[in-house]
């Protein structure tokens, strides 16, 4: 999953603007309307970071604070990449009609037979042409004999894939500061694998770590319309079914337990406008694997309710009015454009490899006046 650079700068943009206002009382308008594309590519997103964390840094001298590192997942990143690696290339072999034989996640890579050496000769090709553009998707294809096709990430995709999910991390963690009402932070990566955290005045970093100490549930499932949500929540709800209320509103949903998919299935989730209304809302994409059950949910579920859930909240729910085969999908829900943001980033969360693992937390005192 990566963040396009457009909302990274999005993000920090935002960020300059509020720590400006807080260092001048006014919103330093230049910096608002600087054009996106060329922030991401002469530097300035750098260069605003970097403004950022000093500012940061000067509080947290004269106020003290916590500061905090936290360590991204890799071995969670690595079992990610190559499980979608596998359905990507069994979805290349059902979508060609290449006969195959062997299929398997092996040594951190995935082989496959392919008796054929056209099959073998399309398969590279269409992977290649997928990845075509996208440095984080970049395959080694060996042939490794009679048949045998090994595909792996290259050292350089995976480094990519990794600063993608630092990114990533980054963004979650900005969005669920925010969320728990603390504005004033840097979030910044801290060597590969680590983002390093400071909060200025913030004397209570337990109070921040605990933000973090689960991890965003998201999940698809079936709404059960065999009695109403009240009924149930009022008596014995059906097996397997529960109870959960609405998102922003004081309706109820009796809905299944068990999800059909969940947000480790969702490879991609941003903000955007409905083409016709044009109000907010969040759009997300699966990856193979989410693409094909999504698929068959629909396919077998049509005419029936589904909901979005976020942490216990349902957030959408929508009929099923067709199978809906592209992958792809967007939450509406009388959002504001704020919350279509909030909402896309807790997906994008939901859906981040593995953990956040706590290396380090602690309370810096003020520096001591002369």
């Amino acid at each position: 999953m990566t963040t396009p650079p457009r909302d990274r700068v999005t993000r920090l943009i935002v960020a300059l603007a509020v720590t400006s206002a807080i260092m001048t009382s006014a919103i330093m308008t230049s910096a608002i309307v600087l054009p996106r594309a060329a922030l991401a590519e002469d530097g300035q997103f750098d260069k605003m970071r970097a403004r950022i964390a000093a500012f940061v840094a000067d509080k947290m001298e004269k106020l003290g604070g916590s500061r905090i590192v936290y360590k991204v997942d890799t071995d969670g990143l690595r079992e990610s990449v190559i499980t979608d690696l596998r359905d990507d290339v069994y979805k290349t072999l059902r979508e060609g009609k290449i006969a195959f034989s062997g299929l398997a996640i092996r040594d951190a890579g995935v082989e496959v037979k392919i008796a054929d050496a056209k099959g073998r000769e399309q398969l590279a090709r269409k992977l290649a042409s997928a990845a075509e553009g996208l440095p984080s998707h970049a395959l080694t294809v060996t042939d490794g004999g009679d048949g045998l096709v090994r595909l792996a990430p290259t050292d350089a995709a995976s480094a990519a894939r990794l600063r993608d999910l630092v990114e990533d991390s980054i963004a979650m963690i900005e969005q669920r500061l925010k969320d728990a009402g603390i504005n004033l932070t840097s979030v910044l990566p801290d060597g590969t694998d680590r983002i390093r955290i400071f909060i200025p005045g913030m004397m209570e970093p337990a109070r921040v770590t605990a933000v973090f100490a689960r991890k965003v549930k998201v999940s698809f499932r079936l709404i059960d319309v065999s009695m109403p949500a009240e009924q149930a929540q009022s008596g014995t709800p059906p097996t397997g079914t529960e109870v959960l209320p609405g998102f922003k509103d004081e309706r109820h949903y009796l809905v299944a337990k068990d999800s059909a998919l969940d947000g480790d299935d969702i490879s991609y989730a941003g903000p955007g406008f409905a083409s016709g209304t044009k109000d907010p809302i969040a759009s997300f994409r699966f990856n193979g694997r989410g693409t094909r059950r999504f698929a068959h949910v629909t396919e077998e579920n049509i005419g029936r309710p589904f909901a979005i859930v976020l942490d216990g909240k349902v957030i959408s729910a929508p009929v099923i009015r067709e199978p809906i085969t592209g992958g792809s999908g967007q939450i509406s829900g009388n959002f504001t454009l704020e919350e279509a943001n909030s909402v896309a980033m807790l997906l994008r969360a939901g859906s981040l490899p593995g953990h956040l693992d706590l290396v380090e937390q602690q309370v810096v005192q003020p520096a001591a006046k002369p």
